[in-house]
């Protein structure tokens, strides 16, 4: 049976999270004040990654409920559904993309040397993935509005161009072209849902959001 790839992309997550906090531990291993500043900056990281874990399975459950939902009867009604869907999957990949990728390459967090440099790209790989997940989810959702839809298919390309960007952004290889791929990409998707009447505005997931 085919697992669904909102499933695997979260076992994925869930195995880079374990893998980094095992790393963790080990550079905590050394005694001493060494030992309790390793077990400082494990406990921050930790923080920090657990948001961008549970973001995607909240996401992921409000599709599931979405599908769940009786569909709606009428034309104007299944156009408004998609565009609710739009806006909220466009809102958060456009939130987790400048809070954890574009905030922290402008700030310098990206470069060979820079304090917090390996945890940054973790959490920027993570941030891609899910960024990317949610802007398929935002052009699927708006084919249900034929004014969405139209304005979307000029951004297919692009939305694909993301896919491998996640693992450039973890490796600390992505560039100045890279990042203005994702500025560009979300830009776009605004720009094409304020043209549709449906606006979409940053929405950062936070553990205070994720547990409410």
């Amino acid at each position: 049976m085919r697992v669904p790839t909102p499933v695997r992309f979260r076992r994925a997550v869930t195995a880079v999270v374990l893998s980094t906090a095992l790393l963790a531990g080990a550079t905590a291993c050394g005694g001493g004040s060494d030992q309790a500043r390793g077990e400082e900056i494990s406990a921050a990281a930790a923080t920090e990654l657990a948001v961008l874990v549970a973001a995607e399975p909240a996401a992921a459950e409000q599709d599931e409920l979405a599908a769940a939902t009786p569909s709606p009867s009428t034309s104007a009604e299944r156009q408004k559904f998609a565009k609710t869907r739009f806006v909220a999957n466009a809102g958060l990949a456009a939130g987790a993309t400048y809070q954890w990728i574009i905030k922290p390459y402008q700030a310098g967090k990206f470069k060979k040397g820079a304090k917090g440099r390996t945890f940054a790209l973790i959490k920027a790989g993570l941030a891609g993935a899910f960024a990317y997940n949610r802007l398929k989810a935002a052009s699927d959702n708006a084919k249900g509005d034929p004014l969405l839809s139209k304005a979307m298919v000029p951004l297919t390309a692009g939305i694909e161009s993301l896919k491998g960007l996640a693992g450039k952004l973890r490796k600390g290889q992505a560039g100045d072209a890279d990042i203005s791929s994702f500025q560009d990409v979300i830009n776009g998707v605004k720009s094409a849902g304020q043209s549709a009447g449906a606006t979409v505005t940053d929405q950062v997931p936070s553990l205070s959001q994720l547990g409410g």
